[in-house]
């Protein structure tokens, strides 16, 4: 397990330091630069100039580039333009909200995906599995943001059960509370869930049925197993390499893919936030969140990849 570790983590290292050169890079590529980005053109030479001072766009590229990650490395970040405020201490605040709204709808995601996958599976090519693949193919074909709307208008205004938009906080000092933050939190983790989920199932349906057909699940139902036993005991966990894949690669989606769902229901997430800072041209915020985003599809790709390892063994030897 050492050595597979070692691999994967420098891996990851490596794959980190391109991110930060590609993202520093693709802004240093503006035409002009970021101070007259952020000014526009009606912007004075006197106004620029300062602006560059504050930015260090006045140094070398190589210079500003690594003041950036030796920052980011010892957890200091610049000031926002538009904010006047650290940047990291922004992405904190947002992610506030968008970390419980991934892994909520990442935990539905699972759980309708697993259960409608292997339901679809256990009864290849009848009812219920036509109407899941049917289902599920609905789920692919709508975008989350319809979704978010439909759920708006029924739960929200037609039965009131909850509010249309908006996050009170997780304090009652922020006007809120825990039971009020998961309330916002649910109508958006569907919408974001159900197309998830959708994609999931198929895939999980895919990887169950190439299990069933292997010699050793024959060989578990020929000592006696039930088909329930031997679905859930045997074929499931040899079935989850492919699914691990895609749920990583989702939740990594789901983190850095809010932005829409988040402006539909007014939740002041990292999606928003990035929304915002395009919208202010602050390529401060925009330079840090991107960086954020990038490190969180890498890592949870370095996650996955160790889950493959302990779901199976025989990965860690080749």
């Amino acid at each position: 397990m050492g050595p597979f570790l070692f691999k994967r983590v420098a891996t990851l290292l490596a794959t980190l330091a391109v991110a930060s050169v590609l993202v520093f890079a693709v802004l240093e590529l503006l035409p002009g630069n970021a101070a007259e980005v952020i000014l526009g053109d009606t912007a004075t030479a006197e106004s620029l100039a300062a602006l560059n001072a504050k930015l260090g766009l006045d140094r070398p590229a190589l210079t500003r580039y690594t003041d950036w990650v030796g920052g980011l490395l010892q957890g200091r970040t610049a000031q926002s333009i538009s904010y006047d405020t650290p940047t990291a201490e922004l992405i904190a605040q947002r992610l506030q909200v968008t970390v419980p709204l991934a892994l909520m709808a990442m935990a539905l995601t699972l759980v309708l995906a697993l259960g409608l996958g292997l339901f679809a599976a256990s009864r290849h090519n009848r009812i219920g599995d036509v109407g899941v693949m049917a289902a599920s193919q609905l789920g692919i074909a709508i975008p989350n943001f319809w979704f978010a709307i439909l759920l708006i208008m029924l739960f929200a205004v037609q039965l009131q059960w909850v509010s249309a938009g908006g996050f009170p906080g997780w304090t009652e000092d922020d006007g809120g509370g825990l039971w009020e933050g998961v309330q916002a939190l649910i109508l958006p983790s569907i919408a974001l869930a159900l197309v998830q989920a959708a994609i999931l199932a198929r895939v999980t349906r895919s990887a169950v049925l190439d299990v069933m057909r292997e010699d050793f699940v024959r060989t578990a139902r020929a000592k006696g197993l039930s088909r329930r036993q031997a679905l859930w005991g045997h074929v499931l966990r040899n079935a989850m390499i492919p699914v691990l894949t895609v749920a990583g690669l989702q939740f990594a989606n789901l983190i850095t893919g809010t932005i829409v769902v988040e402006n539909v229901f007014v939740l002041p997430g990292v999606g928003r936030l990035v929304f915002q800072a395009i919208s202010n041209r602050d390529l401060i915020v925009v330079r840090d969140v991107v960086m954020l985003l990038a490190a969180v599809v890498v890592v949870v790709n370095f996650v996955v990849d160790v889950l493959y390892a302990v779901v199976d063994p025989r990965l860690r030897h080749s």
